[in-house]
C-alpha cells in the first residue's frame, strides 16, 4: 500500500486559560510558531476575534496545507486542525500549540490523507 499523501491531525485542547484563547494576537502568533515548528511554509493567516472575551477562529494557509484554530474561552477549549503534506512535520506543530496554550489535556486523531484503499 502506498503512503498517504498528507496527514490530517485533529486535536482538543481543554483547560486552557480563557484569556489566551481569547487574544487574537497571540493565537495568531502560535500558529505561525506552529508552521515554523513543523518546517511549513505560510501563505496567508488570518485571526478572526469575536469581541472582548470571546473566543476566535483563525486559519493559516500553507503551502503544505492549512493550520487552523476555533476556540472557546468560556469552556477553555480550542479545537485545532493541522493538515500537511511533504516533508511537513504536523505533529510538531501540535506540540507548539500546546506548548503555546499549555492545555491540562490534549486529545488527538491523525487521519491519513490521499491513501488508496486496500486492494
Amino acid at each position: 500500500m502506498s503512503a498517504a499523501i498528507g496527514q490530517h491531525l485533529l486535536a482538543d485542547l481543554y483547560g486552557v486559560v480563557p484569556a489566551l484563547l481569547s487574544d487574537a494576537a497571540r493565537v495568531e502568533s502560535a500558529m505561525r510558531d506552529a508552521a515554523r515548528a513543523a518546517g511549513a511554509t505560510v501563505l496567508f493567516g488570518h485571526v478572526h476575534p469575536f469581541g472582548d472575551g470571546q473566543g476566535v477562529t483563525g486559519v493559516l494557509l500553507l503551502m503544505e496545507s492549512h493550520i487552523s484554530i476555533h476556540t472557546w474561552p468560556e469552556h477553555g477549549f480550542a479545537a485545532v486542525d493541522v493538515f500537511m503534506c511533504g516533508d511537513a512535520r504536523p505533529e510538531l506543530a501540535l506540540a507548539s500549540l500546546a506548548a503555546s496554550f499549555g492545555p491540562a489535556r490534549c486529545t488527538q486523531r491523525q487521519v491519513p490523507r490521499g491513501q488508496p484503499p486496500a486492494p
